[in-house]
């Protein structure tokens, strides 16, 4: 077994010794160790506001000529039972969620945008009729909302006819209206931020 000179033992005790000190003078003082931030107790940095619609749309779509589509009725529902039903020509009908409206938004502005902003098809109902602007808001989808500006001359052409149109912008206010904005507390269990406040499955940093 190598013996320690009875020099080095003491200067390694003397060393550890410093260390500690230094290390207690640093926590002490306020001072953070380099590459971890130290953000002060506030309210305000840990909270965020979230809003949230109670109203919804449901839009009745129907294939007037093979391919091309307009919108029969629309009419404003509690948000859970949103919902675009569409007739085609041969009888049989299918229901779109939210999420599957969205869907087919996106693949069809993925494959030729111009063409969802002048055509009949199915994707310009729901993008330019109430679901579109139910989508734009609650999904937080500011693209679809761009495209629905791009389009707003030619807005009312996706509906059968003036009236619908009419209704579907009461059925719109309807949704805006249930619009509620909230402020949510973000901070972690515990409530204090800084080195000590972090949770245990995070990083110094």
């Amino acid at each position: 077994m190598t013996q320690l000179r009875k020099g080095s033992f003491i200067k390694k005790a003397k060393d550890i010794s410093i260390s500690s000190a230094l290390a207690i003078t640093l926590f002490s003082s306020g001072m953070m160790l380099p590459g971890c931030s130290q953000k002060q107790d506030n309210e305000a940095d840990y909270s965020y506001e979230e809003t949230t619609y109670s109203k919804g749309i449901r839009s009745h779509i129907k294939e007037v000529k093979p391919g091309e589509f307009k919108i029969t009725d629309e009419e404003s529902v509690d948000m859970d039972k949103s919902v675009a039903i569409v007739t085609y020509l041969d009888g049989h009908t299918d229901s779109l969620s939210t999420s599957a409206a969205k869907a087919l938004i996106d693949s069809e502005m993925q494959g030729n945008q111009s063409q969802v902003s002048h055509n009949s098809g199915l994707s310009s109902m729901l993008l330019y009729g109430g679901m579109g602007y139910m989508l734009a808001r609650t999904m937080n989808n500011g693209y679809i909302n761009n495209m629905r500006q791009q389009g707003a001359a030619n807005a009312s052409s996706v509906y059968a006819n003036p009236s619908t149109y009419a209704k579907s912008q009461s059925a719109v206010q309807d949704v805006n209206s249930s619009r509620s904005t909230r402020v949510v507390n973000s901070r972690p269990a515990g409530g204090r931020s800084g080195f000590f406040g972090r949770s245990s499955g995070s990083a110094g940093g």
